[in-house]
Parts: C-alpha cells; sequence; structure tokens
C-alpha cells in the first residue's frame, strides 16, 4: 500500500485532519477509527461502496454530526469544542456543493449565488452584484443569472450550486457526488472547474465520488473507505495499480468481491422450502 497523504507535504499543516474517529446511529457503526489527513491546496477524494461513510465524513468535518470517539480538526482546531461564534466562523470557510445541486427553487440563479453573501457578508448590494457575477463568470453562466432553476439544464444547477459554494472565498469546498446524474460533456465541464477552482483560487477540496475515470483525472490523493474503514489510499497512478482486491472491485466495476452482491440472507432453499 502506498504511503499516506500526511507524507505528500509534511511541512504543511493540514486544513483538515480527522483523528481516531469513530461514529455510529446506535449500534450501527458507520466509521471505526478513522484517521486522515487533507492538505491545504490539494484535490482529496473519497471513494468507496454506498454507505461506506464517504458522506458521513463531510457531514463530520461541518459538525452535523458528532463522533463518538477521536477529533475532527479544521485549521488545528477541534470542531466538536468550539462555542456556536467560533463554528459559524468555521462554517463561513467552508463551502459545500450538495448532491444535485440543491438549488433554492423559488430563487433565481442570481440570486441563489448571492443567497450566501446577504446572509453572512454586510456588503452593499451594488458590491454583492459585481461578486455574484463574477462567480457566475467563473462557471460560466453569468449570462443565466436571470433564470429560474427550473429553466436550466442538470449540468447548469450543478455549476450554480459551485458557484454558490465559493461566493464567500471559502478555504475548504466540500463536494457530494459532483459528477452523479451528469451526461459526458457536463461531467467533464463539473470535473475540469473543481480542478481550475481548487488551483486558481488556493482552496481546498474533498470530492465524494463513484466515478473513477473523471475523480482520477483531478484528484491529488484517494482515499478508499470500506466497512468503516479506510481499505486503501495513494495517488490515482498508485490506486490504478493497486492489486488491493477492493479497489480492484470498484476500479473494475466488478459485480462481486469484497462488497458482495448479495446482501446476507439465509440459504435459497431455506427460504423456498415448499410448504414454509
Amino acid at each position: 500500500m502506498s504511503s499516506p497523504v500526511t507524507e505528500v507535504a509534511a511541512d504543511v499543516p493540514p486544513l483538515v485532519e480527522l483523528r481516531g474517529v469513530t461514529f455510529g446511529y446506535g449500534e450501527r457503526r458507520i466509521l471505526e477509527d478513522i484517521s486522515l489527513v487533507v492538505p491545504r491546496g490539494k484535490v482529496v477524494a473519497l471513494m468507496g461502496a454506498s454507505g461506506g461513510g464517504k458522506t458521513t465524513v463531510l457531514r463530520l468535518i461541518g459538525r452535523q454530526v458528532s463522533p463518538q470517539a477521536g477529533q475532527v480538526l479544521f485549521d488545528g482546531a477541534d470542531i466538536n469544542q468550539m462555542d456556536a461564534d467560533a463554528l459559524f466562523a468555521a462554517r463561513r470557510r467552508m463551502g459545500m456543493l450538495f448532491q444535485f445541486g440543491a438549488l433554492f427553487t423559488d430563487l433565481s440563479v442570481f440570486d441563489n449565488v448571492a443567497f450566501p453573501l446577504r446572509e453572512h457578508a454586510r456588503l452593499p448590494e451594488s458590491m454583492i452584484r459585481d461578486l455574484v457575477l463574477m462567480k457566475l463568470n467563473a462557471v460560466g453562466l453569468r449570462g443565466a443569472r436571470d433564470l429560474m432553476p427550473s429553466e436550466i439544464s442538470g449540468g447548469m444547477a450543478r455549476r450554480v450550486a459551485l458557484a454558490r459554494a465559493i461566493a464567500l472565498d471559502p478555504d475548504l469546498i466540500m463536494y457530494d457526488e459532483p459528477f452523479a446524474g451528469l451526461d459526458p460533456i457536463s461531467m467533464g465541464v463539473a470535473a475540469r472547474l473543481i480542478r481550475q477552482l481548487n488551483d486558481t483560487l488556493g482552496v481546498t477540496s474533498i470530492v465524494v465520488s463513484h466515478d473513477v475515470d473523471e475523480t482520477f483525472l483531478i484528484a491529488d490523493h484517494v482515499v478508499f473507505l470500506a466497512n468503516g474503514r479506510i481499505a486503501a489510499q495513494g495517488t490515482p497512478a498508485e490506486m490504478r495499480a493497486s492489486t488491493d482486491p477492493l479497489v480492484r472491485q470498484f476500479v473494475d466495476a466488478q459485480a462481486d468481491g469484497p462488497v458482495r452482491f448479495h446482501y446476507p440472507a439465509a440459504p435459497v432453499a431455506e427460504d423456498f422450502r415448499v410448504g414454509g
């Protein structure tokens, strides 16, 4: 297995770090003793089968949920020890692109992007207008500012959501399945934007995705989650060359392997016993 991402930039303090994090709902464990480092300025991809805890990691970083054990550090501070003011200040430094965009359907494209600025920044409307148009221009949609979400395509909606995510110039952008449901052209556009915005704005990005090809093209580091733990991690090239059975199953899209096709059940003969 490749060396952990901590060695990629050991002299630079990470923006996000999970230390021995355990989380679950009741007796159902989602994450078990996870330790993960996200270096500043990098694109880190979280991959693995559905239900493996990828989106839960994003929720832990934003403190929508709190771990049963371990620490979640943002810029060196334990986010679960922050008071309300410190937590809201930390969240203002985070941008989130939700799965399928999650735009406000009764607000225009312009007002969707302006929403976080109006909520969190005390700026005159003239400055908000300029900032919104700058963000929309960055994603190629300045000309769509007066349209409603119902009047744009799914790919365009994802780009509007990305403009909204960068409205406050965050240090961290988290992407939850940014490629889901997109056609190949829109998927390529979204991937290119994620990489370009990461490098141009100097932000740190965490991408949760199932799409191997697009994610491997833009990620600096890939982390595979399985059964509540980190199964493998490394550069995209190292993951493509990996002989780990779980990584191979995922990269090669195999129906069966460490992640079983069949959910655990009684033997077929027992369920279909005559007269049973």
